[in-house]
């Protein structure tokens, strides 16, 4: 039987004792892919291309939580992370594509879209051939803007691009130096601020095994590396718990999440999604990523996740969020329909008469007030703080 039991009040010792077991060796960076690939084209710019090619990849800031994540994860801190990006751009007959260069990163499965694109960001300073500050600083605001433009509809796309530009040309200091020493500052912050987004993940699951005890029932839906990081973490942590999936329609991407949890040996269900209602009064808490995290603190994440919201609110059981800093972005929808749409196709397996309307829309916003905490590589944090956050990234 599965029930809130005495036994998730631990021995704070044994618990340090088991998170520094579990990191005693930390993932190693995955080296960067060959750089010869061509950029792939949107086939169909109707439909975003994040969900055209998903199926391919697949509160309160507390300084201890915050310091003990960060030392979980920190690893050797003077190893560079230059050795992992490859400049497109040294060839002197081949132009550089900063677009070719963030389709050959994003060929890793684990790597996030955003840190495909920092990444390709940090190798055009690289590859530049620009003599003068402001050169370089026009040359990588068109390379930002070529990645944002490849796909419109990705929020984490386009505040991660956003971010890396506000982060690295940063410093007063650089008006003062001779250019290469600027360009040298330039990728040393680019290639910081890489390695801090790649370990954002890491972070987040550390920060998290707090709330997650044994014996209880979490509901999650789709299929987000974020919470499946967090998942695993627990289940390496030999915490007991088990597992509610939703399949996540139309690309059923709950059935992925749930392989990923059973090679964990954690028990899971697998439920339709119309089933969350049915089932929420077996759940303890709902844990959920994210597309895009923004101003008002509320979230756009795939379609359902406001039902779900509403369902958990309504009985009471707490909505967690685990998402990356890189996804914090300066939109403020008022409604549903306050977005840029990001489409989809959809199977329903039999013809549609050409008269039936099909809503096709990927993704819903789900408001503040349902949601309890927001798991960040900043912190743990409450939604009403994210709009602090926000102003200090882009400060």
């Amino acid at each position: 039987m599965w029930y809130r039991s005495a036994s998730f009040i631990l021995d704070k010792q044994q618990q340090q004792q088991q998170q520094n077991d579990t990191v005693t060796n930390p993932e190693s960076r995955p080296l960067s892919p060959a750089s010869t690939a061509m950029a792939a084209e949107n086939p169909n710019a109707n439909i975003s291309m994040y969900y055209q090619t998903r199926a391919a990849h697949h509160g309160v800031v507390t300084n201890d939580w915050l310091a003990q994540a960060q030392a979980a994860v920190g690893g050797n801190t003077d190893d560079s992370v230059s050795d992992n990006y490859v400049s497109g751009g040294e060839e002197e007959n081949k132009r550089y594509s900063v677009v070719d260069e963030f389709n050959n990163w994003r060929k890793q499965p684990e790597l996030a879209e955003a840190v495909a694109a920092i990444r390709a960001l940090a190798s055009v300073i690289r590859s530049s051939q620009a003599t003068t500050m402001m050169e370089l600083e026009i040359e990588l605001k068109k390379a930002s803007d070529a990645l944002k433009s490849w796909d419109t509809t990705s929020i984490s796309l386009t505040a991660g691009c956003d971010l890396f530009m506000r982060y690295v040309t940063r410093t007063s200091a650089l008006e003062y130096e001779d250019f290469n020493s600027a360009k040298s500052r330039l990728l040393e912050r680019a290639e910081k601020f890489g390695e801090i987004s790649y370990k954002a993940r890491r972070i987040i699951a550390m920060l998290s095994q707090d709330f997650i005890f044994d014996g209880c029932t979490i509901l999650v839906h789709g299929f987000s590396r974020v919470v499946l990081e967090v998942l695993r973490t627990a289940a390496q942590n030999k915490k007991l718990f088990r597992v509610f999936c939703t399949e996540g329609r139309p690309d059923r991407t709950g059935l992925r999440l749930s392989n990923e949890l059973a090679k964990l040996d954690v028990p899971v269900k697998l439920l339709i999604d119309s089933a969350v209602a049915y089932s929420m009064d077996e759940v303890d808490m709902v844990f959920v990523g994210a597309d895009g995290v923004v101003e008002s603190g509320g979230i756009i994440n795939m379609m359902g996740t406001y039902q779900i919201a509403l369902v958990a609110k309504s009985m009471n059981k707490p909505v967690y969020v685990a998402a990356e800093s890189y996804k914090f972005a300066r939109l403020y929808p008022l409604d549903q329909k306050d977005m840029v749409p990001a489409l989809r196709p959809i199977d329903f397996g039999v013809p549609i008469p050409s008269k039936v309307e099909v809503e096709t829309s990927a993704r819903d916003y789900t408001p503040p007030q349902y949601l309890t905490l927001l798991f960040t590589d900043l912190g743990v944090l409450t939604p009403s703080v994210v709009s602090d956050e926000l102003i200090q990234l882009y400060l």
